[in-house]
């Protein structure tokens, strides 16, 4: 499938941008109630995402009701929820303030009749779209193409330029009959992935951005430092298994495994895995079509991966974990070292990560996009400008971005700490505060960013008292959704 450039954005309504998809099954349970037919899970592709016609005659043909009365109480039964209070999905608002800012236009594409459209209109502000098609105005109604297809002719767009934003899979049905690619964010009824589709689970932290890079396969990669394995933490893997799944990472960069944690996370997970050393590994939902560096690569260092993604595009991921001392924050704030002798102290890290790189460089093939990741131990040159430090500048200077600083560019704003959650103040009983610190990192090439943010599960409990922490690890951390190309 060819991705034209994106020309509009095409809304369903009832459950994708207002919560009414419930109050339209509650209303049909209650007239089927009434009739002596009560509803059962089954009946969802009878209810959800039709039209209150398709749901009638279904209703009056197992009741013997007549359908023109079921057609008016359901009428009636919506009505009287939508007038009872409209509230936007989550995230449905901020989306298309966005759009409006970048000068995207948008529809909305709904099976419901026009009396209904105009009163969620009204709720949501009519100015917000270009367009509305309802299921008065075409002959056929979802699942048939017709009402993407007359949102794209009022627009003048190409249903190819088009993102269809749907939750049932009538919806869905009816935007890829049209030749929309389609975001999915299930309400009730649950939604596969497919090609030319993605389903996400809401539609919270969705950006223009995201919209352009559909239908690319999304990549998340989560870099995480499991602090000595995870062993001051009890129940240690099944704590990593759960923040894993519930970062919905596809690869995990990790370091400080204790020498066996990637095999057990992957075999626990039913993933791939490669183990480099006593320190570094990476997980993968993917599969691995090669393993990259030194298999041998000591407690410091770098290791990598390529992995095959969905469609056959390959992605090097290679995870890194660079010496601790001289920690240049303590330096800084403790010492008040200057920035001159800051950055001569950086030298051991520095050539770690030239090594790095020339392994890196050694591996690269062209086309293929690469992600370093990994806990470099030093800040970062775009975090404070005071310092150049060297090490982030270096992979900068190898064509690697900080995906985190794409995502927030505003150090201040969003400071991205990775050192440390359960460190306010240092160990050494002094009471002094702990520098807080960004020293994890997910770099890249050849990938776009769709979004980057740190994790920490809970609030974990501060050094020594950590033992019963459902965060099991000193470290925060990163995670980067990336669009890689088709």
């Amino acid at each position: 499938m060819t991705r034209l450039p994106l020309q509009a954005v095409l809304f369903d309504m009832d459950g994708t941008l207002v919560d009414t998809e419930r109050l339209w099954w509650e209303a049909v349970e209650r007239v089927a109630a009434g009739l002596g037919r009560p509803l059962a899970e089954h009946d969802q592709q009878q209810v959800l995402g039709r039209a209150v016609e398709h749901t009638a005659d279904w209703l009056a043909a197992v009741t013997g009701a007549p359908a023109a009365g079921v057609a008016a109480d359901l009428h009636r039964e919506f009505a009287d929820r939508v007038r009872g209070g409209i509230v936007p999905r989550p995230g449905a608002l901020d989306l298309l303030d966005a759009l409006a800012r970048d000068g995207i236009p948008t529809a909305l594409v709904t099976a419901s009749p026009r009396a209904v459209a105009d009163t969620v209109l009204e709720a949501l502000g009519a100015a917000r779209f270009a367009v509305s098609v309802t299921a008065d105005d075409t002959e056929h109604t979802k699942p048939a193409p017709d009402p993407y297809l007359a949102a794209c002719r009022a627009l003048g767009a190409d249903p190819a330029g088009c993102v269809a934003v749907e939750d049932t899979p009538t919806g869905v049905a009816s935007a890829e009959a049209a030749g929309c690619v389609v975001l999915a964010v299930p309400s009730l009824a649950p939604i596969d992935a497919a090609p030319g589709r993605t389903v996400l689970a809401s539609l919270e932290g969705v950006t223009p951005e995201r919209l352009r890079a559909l239908p690319a396969n999304e990549l998340r990669v989560m870099t995480w430092n499991l602090w000595l394995g995870g062993s001051k933490v009890d129940d240690h893997r099944a704590k990593q298994i759960k923040a894993i799944l519930e970062a919905g990472a596809d690869v995990v960069g990790l370091q400080e495994t204790g020498g066996t944690a990637a095999e057990e996370l992957a075999e626990a997970l039913g993933w791939y895995h490669h183990r480099a050393g006593e320190n570094l590994g990476v997980i993968s939902r993917h599969p691995i079509a090669a393993r990259l560096g030194d298999p041998g690569v000591g407690f410091y260092g770098a290791a990598g991966v390529r992995i095959r993604v969905d469609g056959g595009r390959e992605v090097d991921v290679w995870t890194a974990h660079l010496d601790y001392t001289p920690y240049g924050p303590y330096e800084s704030a403790f010492e008040g070292l200057p920035a001159t002798a800051l950055i001569a102290h950086e030298e051991g890290r520095l050539a770690q990560m030239r090594e790095a790189l020339r392994w890196i460089g050694k591996s690269a093939e062209d086309g293929v996009p690469v992600v370093l990741v990994g806990d470099f131990n030093c800040p970062s040159h775009l975090d404070r400008p005071d310092v150049a430090w060297p090490v982030t500048r270096a992979a900068e200077e190898a064509g690697l971005r900080d995906s985190y600083r794409e995502a927030h560019p505003d150090p201040v704003r969003d400071p991205g700490h990775t050192w440390s959650p359960i460190h306010p103040v240092h160990e050494d009983g002094s009471g002094r505060p702990e520098p807080q610190d960004r020293i994890d990192y997910v770099l890249h090439r050849g990938l776009t960013v769709l979004d980057s943010r740190t994790a920490v599960t809970g609030t974990p409990h501060p050094w020594p008292d950590v033992a019963g922490n459902d965060w099991p690890s000193d470290h925060a951390a990163v995670i980067t959704t990336f669009a890689v190309p088709a």
